[in-house]
């Protein structure tokens, strides 16, 4: 079942009136199934954290039109946006976005109370995703108590507990040491197929996009190339590697 439809998409950043003008995105257009792990890869500068940014109605494109489970979101008021983002998208970062002021838990519930949940729902709902998700034991800890990969995993958990239709990940694994980076991409695929969450994650690492089962490679504000996973990990990580090498290398 197809959950989210790109139509011509553009974004160009600078005024009309400007010779300064940019276009971050050309006319992308592509769809995402429902249950899919999609990565997006391109050089720096190349439009994939635009695009993510549209994707989760943080920017708006200039031209085209952008459909999640066949709504146009492109035509959403600012106050139906906010509403938008809240039912539907789920958000990992790099920086993880904790507040430090509050514990864990309260990281976790914060979308179910900006939207209005009883109590014992939002408790009921937290126990259980950080029971998936393994950080039980440090609900009650603040962020700065806690671990790097414990911070990520309750960023998973915040992305999750609102039960979105999509999640995006921008470079979830960039603030990471290799074993922690390794552990959030395990836990991206035991989201991804134990929750049947559907995931667009923006990376510039190999080994971090091959957990992916699809890849678009975005060059010049343009999807250049895309790659379907097989059987060998390997194999599929080898041409990543090889396509890279054309779009000009991996960000430093």
């Amino acid at each position: 079942m197809e959950i989210l439809k790109t139509q011509n998409l553009s974004k160009i950043y600078g005024s009309q009136k400007s010779s300064k003008q940019y276009m971050a995105l050309k006319s992308i257009s592509f769809t995402v199934n429902e249950g899919e792990f999609i990565g997006v890869m391109g050089a720096s500068g190349s439009g994939k954290t635009t695009l993510l940014n549209i994707l989760g109605s943080i920017d708006k494109a200039t031209n085209g039109r952008l459909f999640i489970a066949g709504k146009d979101i492109s035509s959403l008021d600012q106050k139906q946006l906010a509403r938008h983002r809240m039912e539907n998208i789920g958000f990992i970062f790099q920086d993880y976005n904790l507040l430090e002021t509050m514990t864990i838990r309260e990281n976790i519930i914060l979308p179910l109370a900006l939207s209005g949940y009883k109590a014992e729902v939002m408790e009921e709902k937290v126990n259980t995703i950080a029971n998936d998700l393994g950080i039980v034991s440090v609900l009650d800890k603040y962020s700065y108590e806690v671990s790097g990969g414990e911070q990520q995993r309750a960023a998973a958990c915040r992305a999750l507990i609102s039960n979105p239709k999509i999640i995006l990940a921008d470079e979830p694994t960039g603030n990471l040491d290799s074993k922690s980076g390794k552990d959030l991409l395990e836990l991206l695929t035991f989201i991804n197929t134990e929750h049947k969450a559907t995931i667009i994650m923006v990376t510039h690492d190999a080994f971090a996009a091959s957990y992916c089962r699809r890849i678009l490679f975005i060059r010049d504000g343009e999807i250049y190339n895309q790659l379907h996973a097989g059987e060998s990990k390997k194999e599929f990580f080898n041409s990543i590697i090889d396509v890279m090498s054309v779009l000009g290398g991996e960000e430093k």
